[in-house]
């Protein structure tokens, strides 16, 4: 004979024995019956009552009760397996005996199988500190009103380890004396462990291992939640990365930004939360509760630490950063305002020659909203044709006589008025509006030149300015070649203005491109040379025209000493690489003969024209004489 869990029981612990002995009945006794001949096991369950005779304390006899309960019996051990495989224990409390019940598994779930706990506050106990209220509370409302309760908590063992379990309960009676309460206890450790992996992984960054975009946001989110304060969003931008990554590789970017990642982590320390935010952008909250001055001292270090340059398979480049704070609640109360208000003081970095770092302001805030009107205005201006051409004519400077005309664009907004160029190509270039509205200015200067032409009016060509996005593009030979054969003009009678950060933007598709226009037959010119990269070696390799020199240089001639040593080096360069030279910006008469004097023969300025309606630059064709009647 044995015992529910398979160990013998003695002639004396047998359920009539220990009746007897103890004058008590022994209820529900499980019990195992082993047949050795048939080898087959019975279980019974016996209910043994003492018999008393009449004034007698102690028993004379016992009766027992025996059932057969072996297959109910077959049931449970197949239904404890279930719930062991599954991890799910069961659990029932008897209010009006104080009784508590809890299955193996469950036992097993709070660690507690060799010592039981006897009461639902002992059970209560294994429960975190942390969940503890919110589970007393859930018991109470369920035997005060009825219902159900549904809670993932934490379990605490007695050895200290942290178990996630689910516990479900439900009331079987409401009130307090006889208030029963069953439910299930569920081991979910390890789905929790496997949510937790695949949220930390869905909010990182799997180059650096740094937060990711979604992971810095949802802390910021937190932290303003939880109205925490003292935290400074620091936006940094490494400056040039594209130029690395374009000339020696992604291999060679990925490897940057790794090691880049390395010293904001060592910039920042326990200081703050830093993350990946995008691209070769990095954000990081920090910490200025206690120490208002820590987010400009973390901004310095970041600078500071970038002053030493990275080496890549036998390279060495030097990048810097550029980096934008702003504070909350000082500088916004969400986190877009925030994120957005420390990119506006990141991007006033940049503009400020890069590798510096800058608060935000309210005049950055003032910027900010202009150019939110301003971008959402130029969407619209294209099609609904508010853009217009003039033209200033580029002169002989020896006898002043037009030789030809660069179209410059001007926009007449019905909600923002008369807008300079320098106030929107800018905003153009940043959402990528500048492509179409390049393509626009290449079609209608091209059907001006048309049209001058067909007047007889003999003007070499017509000259308009390229934007380094509109020269990325695969489709910009097409567009001019399209816009060329439609009004019916030799490719010689357009001129292509960029600046030098085209030189820079897209290293190896420059040679191809640069090859395509001019086997068009196009003039390709560098506009406001000095002022970009003067990246001297490519006017060596490109297969370019000429150069426009600056009109920051010319100002100063010729009484500036430096002034005039750069126009005489530009023209020198010029010269020995066999390029022409426009001079921009010709005021006075003084600044023509100094040029002159330097070999350069074409210029433009107010000393001979402002830039004209096209009308206007009609009348002025023919009072120079340059129209040839037809």
């Amino acid at each position: 004979m044995i015992d529910h869990r398979g160990y013998p029981i003695g002639f004396r612990d047998m359920p009539p024995m220990r009746a007897l002995a103890t004058g008590k009945i022994v209820e529900s006794t499980l019990l195992g019956l082993y047949h050795h001949r048939r080898k087959q096991l019975t279980w019974v369950s016996a209910t043994s009552v003492p018999q008393f005779r009449p004034g007698a304390d102690r028993p004379h006899q016992v009766i027992s009760l025996f059932s057969d309960v072996t297959e109910l019996k077959r049931d449970s051990a197949l239904f404890l397996r279930a719930q062991a495989l599954a991890r799910v224990g069961g659990w029932e409390w008897d209010g009006g005996r104080h009784r508590l019940y809890l299955t193996d598994e469950a036992l097993r779930i709070i660690g507690r199988r060799d010592d039981p706990p006897r009461t639902l506050a002992g059970v209560l106990a294994q429960v975190a500190p942390s969940d503890r209220p919110q589970v007393e509370d859930a018991i109470e409302s369920v035997i005060r009103d009825g219902g159900a309760f549904d809670l993932e908590i934490q379990v605490v063992r007695p050895d200290g380890e942290s178990h996630w379990a689910r516990l479900i309960g439900q009331a079987e009676g409401r009130a307090p004396m006889n208030a029963r309460l069953t439910g299930t206890l569920q081991d979910i450790t390890q789905r929790r462990q496997i949510e937790e992996a695949l949220r930390s992984q869905a909010r990182t960054d799997p180059l650096t291992g740094l937060f990711n975009r979604d992971g810095i946001l949802s802390e910021l989110e937190r932290r303003l939640g939880s109205d925490h304060p003292g935290t400074t969003v620091v936006y940094i931008d490494l400056d040039r990365f594209k130029l690395v990554n374009d000339l020696l590789g992604h291999s060679a970017g990925d490897h940057l930004l790794v090691n880049a990642a390395r010293r904001l982590e060592r910039c920042v320390g326990e200081s703050g939360v830093l993350a990946r935010f995008g691209g070769d952008e990095f954000l990081v909250l920090a910490d200025t509760e206690h120490d208002p001055g820590e987010a400009e001292a973390l901004a310095e270090r970041i600078t500071r630490a970038f002053g030493d340059s990275f080496r890549y398979a036998g390279e060495e480049f030097t990048i810097t950063t550029s980096v934008g704070l702003a504070r909350h609640p000082e500088h916004g109360k969400s986190v877009q305002q925030l994120v957005n208000n420390a990119d506006a003081a990141m991007y006033d970095a940049k503009r400020r020659g890069r590798n510096n770092w800058q608060v935000f302001t309210p005049e950055l805030a003032r910027q900010q909203h202009d150019r939110v009107q301003v971008e959402a205005q130029l969407r619209r201006a294209l099609d609904n044709e508010e853009f217009r051409l003039v033209y200033q004519p580029l002169v002989a400077l020896a006898d002043g006589k037009v030789r030809s005309a660069e179209a410059l664009i001007r926009w007449r907004s019905p909600v923002l008025g008369e807008m300079r160029p320098d106030h929107f190509i800018s905003h153009a270039e940043t959402t990528g509006d500048i492509v179409r509205i390049g393509a626009w200015v290449i079609e209608a200067a091209c059907k001006q030149m048309a049209a001058w032409r067909a007047e007889g009016f003999a003007l070499e060509r017509v000259a308009v300015n390229i934007s380094y996005r509109q020269f990325l593009t695969e489709d910009l030979p097409q567009i001019i070649s399209d816009a060329l054969n439609e009004y019916g003009l030799p490719g010689s009678a357009l001129e292509l203005e960029f600046t030098e950060r085209v030189l820079i933007e897209d290293a190896p598709d420059t040679l191809h491109t640069f090859e395509t226009l001019r086997g068009l037959g196009v003039v390709l010119t560098i506009d406001d040379f000095g002022e970009g990269y003067s990246a001297l070696n490519y006017l060596r390799r490109l297969p370019i025209h000429g150069l426009k020199l600056s009109h920051s240089f010319l100002q100063g001639v010729p009484g500036n000493e430096s002034d005039v040593a750069i126009c005489q080096a530009v023209a020198g360069i010029a010269r020995s690489l066999g390029l022409d030279v426009v001079a921009e910006g010709v005021e006075s008469p003084a600044q023509r003969d100094f040029l002159l004097g330097l070999g350069i023969r074409t210029g433009q300025g107010f000393l001979f024209s402002q830039a004209l309606e096209p009308d206007n630059f009609t009348a002025f064709l023919r009072q120079t004489g340059l129209h040839t009647p037809q």
